[in-house]
């Protein structure tokens, strides 16, 4: 078998019908539409007099591999269906979502790639002015928890038709979750949003049966054995008989209380004590004191003569013994059997007792955690109300992820790669006002896969795509290169990514299906690389090579984030990237440089960075080229002391790299980290009332202090950092000497700083033409070090800017928020 045939590179045992492998539905008569209609007007240009499902997004329609109701149009068309998308719709009313008709099957609604709250709001929970998946980048064009609103506008405006729920938004919010920005427990978001079925992770294998069920007219109720969704149900529905329900209601069940041992007593003595007695040591006395004899059944019986006063207490009763088989539990040559996983069910702690209590909520936050393998995950259930009012909120095992032939599938799709036509600008083009920020990032970029085995703890990836990593063929990337190459408008001859959640998990998986089958670890890079995972880089080397030797390819970037613990097991893969691969700048995730921040992201010491820099700066040489590393930190992060951040900023004056944007912990829900933030415990480790606690950051101030040490050559930051630096008992980095970190002189600042993205910089002092000089670039002033890249020397005067070190809207970095 060839390199570039459809192998299954997850080694995984896909027990599903595959997605090419259903009849299409009727309509597929007529045939793909070059862009799924947004009016009835290109409805009625298609021929179709109604559409069988409308998709309810909260981003600008972007036909493209990378924005998620593309892909589910897309695959729901190919199956036959024909597919309307109502994007960004006015929420005030329910007449906007009427605009294509009712739907035939059902209504998809998503909040869009991000979740609703996290777009609109900053991480100090400021509301953003922008929108990268807007046209004109403009905000305010979705509402907060949108996946409830669209929900419940469809539901106004044809109430009869079936709501399935998706997206990003919807796959974290599926169980009882702390939401930050109201600093409360929420609800399942299927409860709030009353949808009829919740899909989360990749949905494309659950979209697909689902709606050819409901298009043979089953009825959405009695749809519930789909992996990878959720729905309510009542207590006393019949269709949840015949479960073995496994309770996880609890932490710290009392158990057993030994009595304190009295070292003055023999053994006897004490057993006499607590009212029993030794049976080695009394067996002898008990025989001799006590006339017995054998009755004629062969049982041992008590003389008649014998007075009760008289007897020992030590005799029991005399019945003969007899052993029953439990016949819930089943043996097999002497072993217990367990309950099969596929009919086994976990009972979460209720949404009452999640919301009261912390630290049953950090202990639901772990099982959910440790049933996310396919392989081996268990169905979960969390009760949400009480008497009249109560229902179970179901979550199937999550989904069989996707074969390499199903992935080509997927992003085989008959995709127009561009905006919506009704976003064009009076040039017909998307390059002028109606740009789209998150589209322009991923225009020239191909995505080669999906998921992601690291589990950081403050990232969602993992409890959305799941940690099997599941890869296109190299010729289907090659083809959408050659699409990119000869089909979209402005392309250059630069591919701008090929990547994925991590750059270089191309491939990477389990080297037995049986033990990743029956693996719960969060991690397979934490605490160290797993000895059963491929670490082998030649399958990527080979479509790096591939690639930009196509014609009309000039330079292939790496846009992604690396994982570098994984990339320094592959030296030849770190040349290759660092001679063919990078445009001056590539970005890798220390996240920090201390043990404790480190062992509460789940992320590996700062020596693999170390020794990553190594062979990127001898392989830069050895290319002749000068190129730089940008490290992302996150400050306020669960688990970071103030002494942490004192240290990171220290490493980081010694290493000569000053942070120009600074990320901040943002508790996304159901991550790791959030349940931490929220609850002082430590999921990582199992929850007790006396589990490990960690430190939280919290409140404003402390929170500006963390960011501050990143910035620590920030004048703003100055007097912050002095009176924390003299509180902390080291005012002797305090000083103007190379070895201090601050300075004692204060020159005169304006509160502000000028970031190296417009929408980052916080408003200063007008300068000498009248306008803040946040509010648009700067001439460079000749001597002055220009810090638009972490850790980059000045720049020359007159030379082009180079681009930014932010993370990329199209892909947010962390979070998991793409």
């Amino acid at each position: 078998m060839t390199m570039n045939a459809p192998l299954d590179v997850s080694f995984f045992a896909r027990a599903a019908k595959p997605l090419s492998s259903y009849r299409k539905y009727w309509a597929a008569r007529f045939g793909t539409a070059p862009f799924l209609p947004m009016s009835r007007a290109e409805m009625d240009k298609l021929g179709w007099d109604s559409c069988d499902i409308v998709l309810v997004t909260g981003d600008a329609y972007v036909d493209h591999p990378s924005f998620g109701m593309a892909v589910i149009g897309r695959m729901l068309e190919v199956q036959g269906f024909r597919v309307g998308i109502i994007a960004q719709p006015d929420w005030q009313s329910a007449e906007p979502f009427k605009v294509l008709g009712k739907p035939n099957i059902f209504w998809g609604v998503t909040a869009g790639n991000m979740d609703s709250m996290i777009n609109r709001y900053t991480a100090d929970r400021k509301i953003r002015s922008d929108d990268a998946y807007t046209p004109g980048d403009v905000g305010g064009k979705r509402p907060d928890r949108a996946a409830i609103v669209y929900s419940q506008r469809c539901r106004e405006a044809f109430k009869d038709v079936p709501i399935v729920l998706g997206g990003i938004e919807g796959s974290l919010r599926r169980i009882a979750h702390y939401d930050y920005w109201s600093d409360k427990v929420r609800r399942s978001i299927v409860v709030d949003a009353k949808c009829d079925l919740l899909l989360y992770g990749n949905a494309e294998r659950a979209i697909v049966e689902i709606a050819h069920r409901l298009a043979a007219r089953e009825p959405v109720e009695t749809i519930t054995d789909v992996r990878g969704t959720a729905f309510v149900r009542r207590p006393d529905d019949e269709t949840g008989r015949g479960w073995f329900e496994i309770d996880s209601t609890q932490v710290d069940v009392p158990g057993r209380v030994e009595a304190q041992v009295n070292p003055y007593l023999t053994t006897s003595e004490q057993a006499a004590e607590q009212g029993s007695s030794c049976a080695k040591d009394d067996a002898t006395k008990n025989v001799a004191e006590t006339p017995i004899t054998t009755g004629a059944e062969g049982r041992f019986d008590v003389k008649p003569d014998a007075r009760p006063e008289a007897m020992p207490a030590s005799v029991p009763a005399v019945a003969p013994l007899t052993f029953f088989a439990n016949p819930n539990l089943p043996t097999t040559q002497g072993k217990i059997k367990v309950p099969p996983r596929d009919r086994s069910v976990i009972r979460l702690p209720s949404f009452e007792q999640v919301r009261a209590d912390p630290v049953l909520y950090a202990h639901a936050n772990r099982v959910l955690h440790l049933e996310t393998n396919p392989g081996n995950a268990r169905a979960l259930v969390q009760a949400h109300g009480e008497g009249v009012t109560a229902r179970d909120v179901w979550i199937t095992p999550p989904p069989i992820p996707l074969t390499t032939a199903e992935m080509d599938l997927v992003f085989d799709l008959p995709y127009a790669r561009s905006p919506h036509p009704a976003y064009a600008d009076a040039q017909g083009g998307h390059d002028g006002v109606t740009k789209i920020p998150a589209w322009e990032m991923i225009r020239f970029s191909v995505n080669i896969m999906r998921g992601c085995f690291g589990g950081c703890t403050f990232c969602s990836i993992t409890e959305h795509e799941g940690r099997i990593i599941q890869s296109r063929s190299e010729d289907s990337v090659i083809r959408e290169i050659e699409d990119i190459r000869d089909k979209v408008v402005g392309f250059t001859g630069t591919i701008s990514d090929l990547g994925g959640p991590t750059a270089n998990m191309y491939r990477l998986g389990c080297r037995s299906p049986e033990i990743e089958a029956a693996c719960r670890k969060p991690s397979c890079v934490y605490p160290g690389i797993c000895s059963n995972l491929g670490t082998d880089h030649a399958p990527l080397i080979k479509m790096y090579r591939r690639g930009r030797a196509l014609k009309g390819i000039k330079k292939i970037l790496i846009g992604s984030g690396l994982r570098y613990d994984l990339a320094v097991q592959s030296p030849e893969y770190i040349k290759e990237l660092v001679t063919h691969h990078v445009g001056g700048y590539l970005k890798i995730a220390p996240e920090h440089t201390q043990a404790g921040p480190l062992s509460k992201m789940m992320k590996p010491g700062i020596g693999s960075y170390d020794k990553f820099k190594t062979l990127f700066d001898k392989f830069s040489l050895e290319a002749g080229k000068k190129q730089y590393l940008i490290p992302y930190f996150i400050a306020a992060h669960p688990g970071t002391s103030d002494e942490d951040m004192m240290n990171l900023a220290l490493w980081l004056k010694k290493n000569g790299f000053r942070a120009d944007q600074v990320q901040t912990f943002y508790p996304s829900p159901m991550a790791t980290a959030t349940a931490m933030y929220h609850s002082n415990k430590n999921p990582l480790r199992k929850i007790g009332r006396d589990s490990e606690t960690v430190d939280i950051v919290r409140g404003e101030r402390r929170r500006r202090l963390h960011k501050a040490f990143l910035r620590y050559h920030d004048a703003n930051n100055w007097p912050l950092l002095r009176e924390a630096l003299k509180a902390m008992g080291r005012a002797d980095l305090i000083g103007n000497g190379r070895h201090h970190l601050i300075p004692t002189f204060q020159p005169l600042t304006d509160g502000g700083y000028t970031s190296a993205r417009r929408k980052n910089s916080t408003a200063t002092l007008p300068n000498s033409s009248g306008a803040s000089s946040a509010a648009g670039p700067v001439s460079p002033v000749r001597g002055r070090l220009l810090t638009q890249h972490t850790g980059l020397p000045p720049r020359a005067l007159g030379a082009k800017p180079a681009a930014t070190s932010a993370p990329l809207p199209g892909k947010p970095r962390r979070q998991g928020l793409g």
